[in-house]
């Protein structure tokens, strides 16, 4: 099976192409870059006017597959991914049981090979149950292809407990997905600690929540060496605390989620759980700070913490609701649209930290590029495409965001995960 794309503009960040070209793909690999590729392919694919860019890699998803499938399953996750041109999911691991075994990551990569139209990566738990209490089978996790743990959802309060995790997680070749929250200082806390959270009557979340918690990750990630990447971002040290990890040469890597550079707390219009999510959104001082690291390449990639819920879980007062936002089939548009078409990164660096960055992250070497013998997934994008998000159109069972309604520029057109088309609108 060949497929040939023909006239599209190519964001390659291994090669650094970036410009109109063609790409040959057969069975599953991408076997040709060039100009004027005039060989016989069995599917034309006319991309003229699109991006035709590595498939993005989501680090922070949330498939609630086992044992919460009335929120999202396998199957709809996979769907909305290939919707928002995302060929690769972590997905997290706080289902119902726990994903902490080796037998449960092993059975749901089988699943998701039958039951999942993107490749699924399934991350392990840190501790047994999520307990915070006895380290999970990390070894055996590893082994069977977890790529990373994470107690993702919370944090592991007991530092000598997460350490010991951590040396495991470096001796088997693993990264350290960090969920930073003191659950300690949260107090019952459901958006931004401010003045918005005063005249909505309602108890705030600080900086410091996380800011603690990322401070003792990094020094625990200096002290035994693992990569350690901390998810969803939301405030101005974190930036700075990344910043000062790399400076000293640590194996440190952060990510942003579109809702949390785009939306800060002045956008919440009133007491509704479409606006609560964990972290919440920070002030315009955070806002700007985390766009700041995303264009100085301080920030290394974008995930979305899909967190899908259903309705009655999220339509009532914050106090009332469950934390989350879906994100899998508005990330790209809403990248493109707040930062790429506004000039605070370029195309460039939106390839870069939604699909290479992350390969790397993961040890994925076949992936994150539109280059000759890698792996062809691959996502088209058509920047010319002006409308109106719609939760609607959404394959998620998730609805749950508050950009429903929201002008977006950029459009996701086609999906192609190992050499074969799973969407095509």
């Amino acid at each position: 099976m060949k497929i040939l794309i023909k006239e599209g503009h190519v964001v390659d960040p291994l090669t650094g192409l970036n410009g109109q070209s063609d790409v040959l793909i057969e069975n599953d690999r991408i076997v040709k870059v060039d100009k004027n590729i005039s060989e016989a392919a069995d599917q034309l694919i006319e991309a003229s006017g699109c991006y035709v860019m590595p498939g993005f890699i989501d680090l922070h998803v949330h498939l609630r597959d086992p044992g919460l499938t009335h929120k999202e399953t396998l199957t709809t996750g996979g769907q909305a991914a290939a919707h928002g041109g995302v060929t690769t999911v972590c997905a997290m691991p706080n289902t119902k049981p726990v994903t902490d075994t080796k037998e449960m990551v092993e059975t749901l990569h089988e699943r998701a090979k039958n039951e999942s139209k993107v490749h699924v990566i399934q991350i392990g738990a840190v501790t047994k149950g999520q307990a915070g209490k006895e380290l999970a089978d990390i070894a055996g996790m590893a082994e069977a292809g977890c790529h990373a743990i994470s107690e993702d959802g919370k944090s592991v309060m007991n530092a000598s407990l997460y350490r010991q995790g951590m040396k495991l997680a470096k001796e088997n070749g693993i990264s350290v997905f960090a969920h930073c929250e003191d659950i300690t200082m949260v107090e019952g806390g459901v958006m931004n600690a401010g003045a918005k959270a005063q005249a909505l009557g309602v108890k705030g979340i600080t900086n410091s929540v996380e800011d603690v918690i990322a401070a003792r990750d990094i020094l625990l990630a200096k002290e035994t060496g693992v990569r350690l990447h901390l998810c969803h971002c939301s405030t101005k040290d974190s930036v700075e605390m990344i910043r000062l990890a790399k400076e000293e040469g640590l194996k440190v890597t952060g990510e942003v989620c579109p809702h949390h550079f785009i939306l800060s707390e002045d956008d919440i219009t009133e007491n509704n759980g479409k606006f609560k999510m964990n972290p919440p959104l920070r002030s315009k001082e955070d806002v700007e700070a985390l766009k700041e690291g995303l264009k100085n390449d301080i920030m290394d990639v974008i995930s979305t913490d899909h967190a899908p819920h259903a309705v009655e879980e999220k339509d009532v007062p914050m106090e009332k609701s469950a934390f989350g936002i879906v994100g899998l089939e508005t990330s790209a548009c809403l990248t493109y649209t707040e930062l790429v078409d506004k000039g605070v990164i370029s195309v460039m660096q939106m390839a870069e930290k939604m699909s290479y960055n992350p390969a790397q992250i993961l040890g994925l070497k076949e992936k994150g590029s539109i280059s000759e013998g890698k792996i062809a997934d691959i996502a088209i994008f058509d920047p010319r495409r002006v409308y109106k998000i719609d939760v609607n159109t959404f394959y998620s069972k998730g609805k749950n965001t508050p950009f429903d309604g929201y002008p977006v520029k950029g459009e996701v057109v086609c999906t192609i995960v190992d050499g074969k088309i799973v969407y095509q609108k």
